[in-house]
């Protein structure tokens, strides 16, 4: 009878300690509380090692139209972009579209020239224009 007195007492603090730990009960600064703190902080910095959670950096998406912009050293700028993003069949074409993904970057500039920037095989895999305002 002691026993099973004794058993059910243990049980019950047992009981009343995990409750405490799942619903948040003790005060700040108690042991349990540390406890608390020190299990999550554990959780945070040591599970990664251990688990795969697949967190992976997004992959860099492949923009088209990616433009770069440089000065000329004369008050303009040099614009080089992929021919794919100005693709068109003639030089006047290719002006028109070039200066559609220019725009959004630098506003209204005039486009002096325009020159293809080929490959070893002789493809035409960018363009380059010098603009100012």
């Amino acid at each position: 009878m002691l026993i099973a007195f004794y058993t059910l007492n243990v049980m019950s603090r047992i009981w009343r300690t995990i409750k405490g730990y799942l619903f948040w009960t003790y005060d700040r600064g108690s042991f349990h509380y540390d406890v608390m703190v020190t299990v999550i902080l554990l959780f945070i910095f040591i599970s990664p090692r251990f688990v795969d959670f697949g967190d992976q950096p997004a992959a860099p998406s492949a923009h088209l139209s990616q433009l770069i912009v440089t000065p000329d050293g004369t008050r303009g700028l040099i614009f080089q972009t992929d021919a794919a993003s100005v693709d068109a069949q003639d030089m006047a074409m290719v002006r028109a579209n070039f200066m559609r993904a220019v725009r959004p970057v630098a506003g209204n500039v005039t486009i002096d020239r325009v020159e293809p920037l080929r490959d070893q095989s002789g493809q035409i895999v960018a363009y380059k224009a010098w603009a100012h305002r």
